[in-house]
């Protein structure tokens, strides 16, 4: 990787991306939910306007990444929607993304981050578990894919 790694946030401009880079992994691994769809074609509606926040990861003049903080209350918010595309896996580029939110999240004064995903994404897994998220009993998820949540608390 010989271009910078930056971080940005969403704009009306990169919208697709969002979309782009969650249906490439949703479709490998699972496939597109009713709640999927509704959130990644409508970002600013059912994130932005909620007090969500998404992020994106530039390499270079390329978007390769993105992940979104879905606020659920006023001191938890949930990381989600987190996607690397395939040719940038592997290269740290998920710790990035994923400190991002973290930090983030303690800029918003939140006391907990809260995420959804299924035990078959190891490397994901393994990328919470590194960042100290711990499984809590899983409640209150939107996808028939997760069977396991896990919490951060700040």
């Amino acid at each position: 990787m010989n271009e910078a790694i930056e971080i940005i946030d969403y704009t009306e401009e990169n919208k697709i991306h969002l979309k782009k880079l969650n249906y490439e992994w949703l479709e490998k691994y699972f496939y597109i939910e009713p709640n999927d769809a509704l959130q990644l074609s409508n970002p600013k509606e059912e994130i932005i306007d909620k007090g969500g926040h998404i992020f994106y990861v530039k390499s270079g003049e390329e978007i390769i990444g993105t992940a979104t903080l879905l606020k659920k209350s006023a001191k938890v918010y949930e990381v989600a929607k987190m996607a690397i595309t395939a040719d940038f896996q592997g290269k740290g580029i998920a710790n990035i993304l994923m400190k991002h939110c973290i930090e983030s999240a303690r800029k918003l004064q939140a006391t907990r981050l809260i995420l959804f995903s299924n035990t078959k994404l190891v490397p994901a897994i393994r990328l919470y578990k590194k960042f100290g998220f711990t499984e809590v009993p899983l409640t209150d998820f939107l996808y028939a894919r997760s069977d396991i949540k896990m919490e951060l608390v700040l």
